[in-house]
């Protein structure tokens, strides 16, 4: 067995630089000559830009929009029926659509020195009225953000059709409405770029902190009106992405264009009051549902519609139309069902743009679906695993095409459902919760199942119109000199432990140990093209490739290798980090010293025969392969306080193959950690007025390690037909399901009296407050009710 290939638990190969602080991030990054940028941003979230003012004698280190020479606004371009696109410029003209956004570039000999300059500048603004609320957007109120829209909409329209007979037929009927609160991102690292002429390559050399060197590549030469070959973007270690760094970001475009520009080296490093307000937000969705069922629970069809309200402009290249055209596509979840219409509606109004962010969308729907699976088991009087279980997919039905035509290719959702249930104990929590806790806390168990649909390919993107359609990603690996290996993939390293796993599908194929495979990544220059990390791709996608290219690898050694041990290449085996034929056994440094030095020992030919290949890879079906997940949680809360405390986690997955098992813990793991932040803490709250009111990490809560419990993870493995090894994507699952198994769970502990937990996040305050409210309208009937009394008295 190989211990460093497919299935072994082999320590990342990143660790050691990241453990002892020896990355290197775009903070680290000096170059001689480098002067810093800071931006003034603009105070007031909708209003006209009537002038700027620039102090005197710094006209040359103050820019604003109608300095940038040649500059083209961010267009995110998208075919989904009803769509309407927007023009972001890097620096705000004429108008500013979210407070935050920037309005004028000044640069200084360092960070302070520019922030400095920046109070010096005088931007005269004149108010606009704001939209802050979906409602506010669809009812045409506030100012129009885009005045060439008829409305404030960028999206809207239906998938399915009505359901009369459902309805008519249905034994129950269950309406809700939910909400989740929208979120920033918060990776430890910010957005940063770091950008300078390099005269003797004659490009333009971004380096920035990115999930898609590559896209921003093209990205950055559309906007500054350059060829592609004119700009090189790598990307160095990347403090964490999460979604946040998958788009084309203005500074991006000012700081390079500053380089190209001027023929210097210029830098911004993103600050947190900049990330908190002014950063991508994400998440603020609101769903109302009605799903019929029938005596059982068996859900008969789904009513639903979902509006996001996603923020000023359409981010470059997923548009803003991505993340409510995949809640909508997304909203029946793992769940066999055969009626289905959703009404989907993106909003616009005076916030930050919307980005990705891990789930992308499905955080939120899980979070609706499952609460509603919940809802009707206790409209039918059952538990509500039991009616979850049965309205899963059952794996006999595998593969199986969904209500909104999702391929769902392999698995067994009830299964997972059932480990989940049993690694909580679950018939211990119902004996728990028959004696009254000492302290008051009442106690709660909660699940959620999901999908994930992952490394989506070109017929999915196509269909959601993106204005960059992902294809083939590309590898290349060769023997080295020594008898090591190099691997080259596009796809970028922000966390995830990718250097380690495609280290070990080489590892897998060629035999070669991990310490003696070397992997590069994000560099548009030295790597081949890949679209880059996101979606959960990067294991299927970059995984595939460099599979296919270790094949291609191994039999040219095979090849090589024959001749030199005298015997046929299908004779050839590699094993144990060793080339092995009928004949004797031969090292790989000896068949590279052969290649390198002493091509005198190897056959005549063509070269063809080298000991480097390029591998190109999509999967077979590249609509998309399906992770899924249950995740099962026991909650306190605490009726006199709203405080919920997690008692125990647990999560089932299965994400096909498993490469790395270590590395799927930590992927589920912290993503889960993140989704409890969704659950119960992370909130950005906006006023009347559209200012964003939480600018520390004081006014916006994180979950730390007093918040985050023991998570326990437990693997199914069943392997998807369509990929290469029959991996999966694992990344953002985590992320996904923790909302509605935590609600679930606190609305389980409430049931008795009656509350019913329906947004997140559940904070201490908004449990307590649904908690004094379900008081009053209980008081409120019992007044109502006694008065009826006393009149049907008097009456007698």
């Amino acid at each position: 067995m190989n211990k460093t290939g497919i299935g072994q638990r082999v320590r990342r190969l990143e660790d050691p630089r990241l453990v002892h602080g020896k990355s290197r991030y775009i903070g680290d990054i000096k170059v001689a000559g480098m002067r810093d940028v800071a931006f003034l941003r603009s105070p007031l979230a909708h209003a006209l830009i009537k002038g700027v003012k620039k102090p005197a004698g710094y006209e040359n280190q103050v820019i604003c929009a109608e300095d940038l020479n040649g500059v083209r606004p961010i267009r995110a371009e998208s075919t989904l029926p009803s769509f309407r696109n927007s023009e972001q410029w890097p620096l705000a003209k004429e108008k500013v659509r979210f407070a935050g956004e920037p309005i004028v570039m000044c640069i200084a000999r360092n960070r302070a020195e520019a922030e400095d300059l920046v109070e010096l500048v005088e931007v005269d603004l004149e108010a606009l009225s704001p939209v802050i609320t979906p409602d506010q957007a669809k009812d045409n109120k506030g100012d129009r953000l885009h005045e060439h829209w008829p409305d404030n909409m960028f999206l809207d329209f239906t998938i399915g059709k009505d359901m009369p007979d459902i309805r008519d037929r249905a034994d129950v009927v269950v309406k809700r409405e939910y909400d989740t609160g929208r979120q920033v991102m918060n990776p430890m690292e910010g957005k940063g770029v770091v950008a300078w002429w390099d005269s003797q390559a004659e490009q333009l050399i971004v380096n920035t902190s990115t999930q898609v060197p590559h896209l921003i590549r093209s990205g950055l030469a559309d906007c500054l009106g350059l060829s592609p070959d004119l700009v090189r973007v790598i990307t160095p270690e990347v403090g964490g992405g999460f979604g946040y760094k998958c788009v084309l970001q203005p500074e991006e475009i000012l700081v390079a264009w500053l380089a190209y520009e001027r023929r210097g080296a210029f830098r911004w490093l993103e600050d947190r009051r900049e990330h908190l307000t002014a950063g991508a937000n994400t998440r603020e969705h609101h769903y109302s549902v009605t799903a019929y069922a029938d005596k059982r629970g068996r859900l008969l069809g789904l009513d639903a519609e979902v509006t996001v309200n996603v923020g000023a402009y359409s981010v470059w290249p997923f548009t803003a139309g991505l993340e409510a055209a995949q809640a909508g596509g997304n909203l029946p979840g793992p769940y066999a069902f055969d009626h289905y219409r959703c009404h989907v509606m993106a909003t616009a109004s005076n916030k930050p743009p919307f980005t990705p962010y891990r789930g992308v969308a499905r955080p939120g729907v899980c979070f609706a679906m499952e609460l509603t699976i919940d809802a009707i088991a206790r409209a039918v009087g059952r538990e509500a695993w039991e009616v979850r279980a049965e309205n899963l997919v059952p794996a006999a039905s595998m593969p199986y095409q969904n209500v909104t035509n999702k391929q769902y290719d392999s698995g067994n959702y009830p299964e997972s459902l059932r480990l989940a249930k049993d690694a909580i104990r679950f018939d211990e929590v119902r004996q728990r919760q028959k004696t009254p806790e000492p302290d008051g806390r009442l106690i709660g168990v909660g699940f959620a199942t999901f999908t994930e649909q992952s490394a989506h390919g070109t017929q999915v993107f196509a269909q959601w119109g993106l204005p960059l359609v992902p294809g083939y990603d590309e590898a290349r690996i060769k023997l080295t000199p020594d008898g090591g290996v190099e691997v080259a993939a596009g796809i970028a390293n922000i966390g995830q432990g990718i250097q380690t796993t495609l280290a070990q599908i080489a590892s897998e194929i060629l035999s070669i140990p991990t310490d003696r495979i070397r992997v590069s990544l994000g560099d548009t220059t030295t790597t081949p093209f890949s679209t880059g990390a996101y979606a959960s791709r990067g294991i299927v996608m970059s995984g595939g490739a460099v599979s296919r290219a270790a094949e291609g690898l191994a039999e040219r050694i095979r090849t090589l290798a024959a001749h030199r041990l005298e015997c046929n290449a299908s004779e050839i085996r590699l094993e144990d980090g060793e080339i092995h034929g009928p004949n004797g056994t031969l090292g790989f440094n000896e068949l590279a010293i052969s290649w390198y030095r002493r091509p005198d020992q190897l056959p005549a030919g063509d070269g063809n025969t080298g000991l480097e290949y390029t591998a190109f890879y999509k999967p077979r079906v590249d609509t998309g392969v399906f992770s899924y997940a249950t995740h099962a949680v026991v909650v306190s809360v605490d009726p006199q306080t709203g405080k919920t405390e997690l008692l125990d986690y647990a999560i089932t997955e299965d994400c096909g193959r498993i490469v790395n098992p270590m590395i799927v813990d930590g992927q589920a793991i912290g993503g889960t950690a993140q989704g409890i932040g969704s659950a119960l803490y992370e909130e950005v709250i906006y006023d009347e007025r559209g200012q964003p009111l939480n600018s520390t990490l004081a006014d916006y809560h994180l979950p730390g390690a007093a918040e985050v419990p023991h998570i326990r993870v437990q693997h199914m493995e069943t392997l998807s037909p369509h990929t290469a090894h029959g991996i999966k994507g694992v990344g953002e699952g985590g992320a996904i399901a923790p909302g509605g198994a935590v609600i679930n769970a606190i609305n389980d502990a409430l049931s008795a009296m009656g509350v019913e937990i329906s947004r997140i996040p559940a904070t201490a305050d908004h449990v307590l407050q649904a908690i004094e409210r379900r008081k009053t309208q209980k008081t409120l009937t019992s007044q109502h009710s006694s008065e009826e009394q006393q009149n049907e008295a008097r009456a007698v």
